[in-house]
């Protein structure tokens, strides 16, 4: 689950951000591609287009040189021609030289299109713009454009009556320049080609005529695409910010908590398992923390959700101020907050949890808040070598419900506390999961046992009714006893099948003695408080005892004092109807800690089974003995009778007996045993 959340919080931080990105420099890098392929198109075509007639003039003359005779007999014809040239040998030896030799060592090799294959061009020492053969000069493309556009009366190398026929036309003045550029403007090179079978080269001076025009071309061209470069640049720059402006408030509604304005649990996850898995916190032990607002909704009811949310939101900065600098903090859910600690040990950790319980007492403004906190440990990872290991499969959001299972196991008391979460109730939880997942098969294969508890007259030691009691007989656990399961069938409502089952069982046993002609005494059935939320349980109770066909008047039922707390009209509309049944009624553990005299009042029951621990405790002796004994003296009074479990003395048993309590349930006659074992206490 935590590497589901991991990966959906990767894919919203990254998803548009990195699209956008890659999007971005695939554009930047195919335009670069495509501008440089126009840009050798051009280069090729302008030199191509320029150096053709050149080309073909050195050509020529090497062609007359490789068909002559000799040297001799054609070079003085070559030299006529006006152009400077050289002829040399494979081995690099000048054979013959005419002009003005500003040929250099350095040379390339130029593949300009498959008409002129590869060339290799030699660069001339007088490698800049050239005017008529008067002087040297440079021209700066910028003077030219200033020029054209008639923001200029001068520049080197343009003859005045060029200036003279400047206007205030730009394409007029460009025709006029670039035919004077094309007589003023050009570039030397030295074009090698190969005569003789390869064994010499004919080298031919030529020059690369540039006028405005080209000029033009070239800047226009320059132009486009440092326009189209800028446009592109600046769409897809905007969509990256705009998408990193989407990812960065995506992000910020995934980790903000809408109370506290603060980070939320997805946060804290998420950066809690980068801190526990990083390597530079391999030694460092940590403590994840639930922290609670003890009846937090008690306060919302009593004032408003409002003002809890301004309490929560108090808390949870509270809290931030309180943390170390790699620690961090999360508003959960409800009242709950999560915490990141470091720690040194255990004992540390709990007085730091303890500190901040303390503090956070104090920001009460007109009521008082009491704080649990469930703590989970988590310790460093080393080798058999003692070597520190990365925590790579820590997670801390399985960490933070341990902390929750701790933290619940004090909140039932609602005063200000913390608990450790340990191995302890790792197998508790085990067994809860074991019994929630085998419970109804246990149910159909009818492993659960009922046994009986007897109950007698404490005067006459004669046996006058029993109280059925449930076992598990596992074939795989064994002995299962009822405090192990009956409160998880309590929690999760399987109680109500365990009823059934339970009436249903005892009644076929009440029935199968009746037939054995046996001298049956009245069985007391548990029923739990879940069950009167039915409107029709006294007709269920009665069809299933009816089905078995036993006598009413041998099966009680017995209610926990617990359930009347519940809805009050309901269940006294379920006893009058029991009793019209034929069913006598009893009130479990009266004493127990949730007693009313009302429920005596109103509630027309027959039978009072007062708490065991009325006599156990230092107070049994005295106190006791009198609150039991006004208790017996009442229920007679009300036409009650009296049960007393838990009896284990004969003491015990001879004060109730001079009481006038009329059933004693306890150790002291009886264990629970077995149906079996029962049936031949009654014979």
């Amino acid at each position: 689950m935590a590497n589901k959340k991991e990966k959906k919080i990767r894919k919203v931080k990254r998803n548009h951000i990195w699209s956008s990105a890659v999007v971005f420099v695939v554009t930047c890098a195919a335009f670069w591609l495509i501008a440089k392929f126009f840009a050798y198109f051009l280069g090729t075509y302008f030199v191509r287009s320029k150096m053709t007639s050149e080309y073909e003039s050195v050509a020529a003359m090497a062609r007359v040189y490789e068909n002559a005779d000799s040297a001799e007999s054609v070079c003085p014809f070559l030299d006529k021609i006006g152009r400077s040239y050289i002829i040399r040998s494979s081995d690099g030896t000048d054979l013959y030289k005419n002009g003005d030799m500003t040929i250099t060592p350095e040379k390339i090799t130029l593949s300009v299109t498959s008409d002129f294959d590869t060339l290799e061009i030699y660069k001339d020492r007088n490698n800049y713009f050239k005017n008529d053969g008067k002087g040297n000069i440079s021209v700066d493309v910028r003077d030219v454009a200033k020029l054209i556009f008639g923001m200029r009366d001068s520049i080197p190398g343009i003859p005045e009556h060029v200036i003279d026929d400047i206007d205030h036309d730009p394409m007029e003045n460009m025709r006029t320049l670039n035919n004077s550029f094309y007589d003023t403007l050009k570039f030397p090179m030295w074009i090698s080609l190969p005569v003789k079978g390869g064994g010499e080269h004919f080298i031919g001076q030529t020059f690369l005529k540039v006028g405005v025009m080209d000029f033009g071309l070239l800047l226009i061209f320059g132009a486009i695409m440092l326009v189209l470069a800028l446009i592109i640049f600046m769409l897809l720059s905007g969509n990256l910010i705009h998408e990193v402006y989407h990812s960065v408030k995506a992000k910020k509604l995934l980790f903000t908590d809408d109370i506290t304005k603060g980070y939320n649990m997805t946060w804290f996850i998420y950066r809690g398992n980068r801190m526990l898995r990083s390597n530079s916190n391999m030694k460092k032990k940590y403590a994840v923390v639930n922290l609670i607002i003890v009846k937090y909704r008690n306060f919302c009811s009593c004032h408003s959700i409002e003002e809890g949310e301004k309490q929560l939101r108090m808390v949870y900065e509270k809290i931030r101020g309180m943390l170390l600098k790699n620690e961090i903090a999360a508003h959960s859910t409800s009242s709950n907050f999560a915490l990141l600690l470091e720690c040194e040990n255990l004992e540390q950790t709990k007085l730091r949890v303890e500190n901040i319980i303390g503090e956070l007492k104090k920001i009460g403004s007109g009521h008082s808040f009491n704080f649990q906190a469930g703590i989970a440990m988590v310790d460093v990872l080393k080798n058999e070598n003692g070597k520190y290991l990365r925590r790579k499969n820590a997670d801390v959001e399985t960490e933070y419900n341990n902390a929750c299972t701790a933290r619940a196991t004090i909140e039932g008391n609602g005063d200000s506390g913390a608990a450790v979460f340990d191995e302890r109730l790792i197998e508790e939880q085990k067994w809860l999961d074991l019994v929630q997942d085998e419970q109804k098969t246990a149910l159909e294969n009818e492993e659960f046992v009922v046994y009986y508890q007897p109950k007698y007259n404490p005067g006459t030691s004669r046996l006058c009714g029993a109280e059925a009691l449930i076992r598990w007989q596992s074939p795989e656990h064994g002995f299962v006893p009822p405090g192990k399961f009956i409160p998880i069938f309590e929690k999760n409502g399987f109680i109500t099948e365990i009823d059934h089952y339970m009436l249903r069982h005892v009644a076929r046993d009440v029935k199968h003695w009746q037939d054995a002609g046996l001298n049956c005494v009245p069985v007391s059935v548990n029923v739990s408080r879940a069950h009167f939320s039915e409107t029709n349980l006294a007709e269920q109770i009665r069809d299933m005892v009816d089905e078995a066909g036993a006598d009413r008047k041998l099966i009680e039922i017995e209610l926990t004092e617990s359930a009347f707390f519940d809805d009050k009209k309901a269940l006294i509309s379920t006893i009058l109807k029991l009793k019209d049944y034929g069913f006598s009624v009893s009130m479990d553990d009266f004493g127990s800690g949730y007693s009313s005299l009302n429920s005596l009042k109103d509630m027309p029951l027959d039978i009072l089974k007062l708490d065991a621990e009325f006599f156990r405790g230092e107070s049994a002796d005295t106190r006791g003995k009198i609150v039991v004994s006004e208790t017996i003296r009442l229920a007679k009074s009300l036409d009650m009778r009296t049960v007393a479990e838990g009896v284990e003395v004969k003491e015990q048993v001879d004060f109730l007996a001079e009481q006038g309590c009329d059933m004693i349930q306890g150790y002291y006659f009886a264990k629970p045993m077995p149906g079996k074992e029962f049936e031949e206490r009654m014979k």
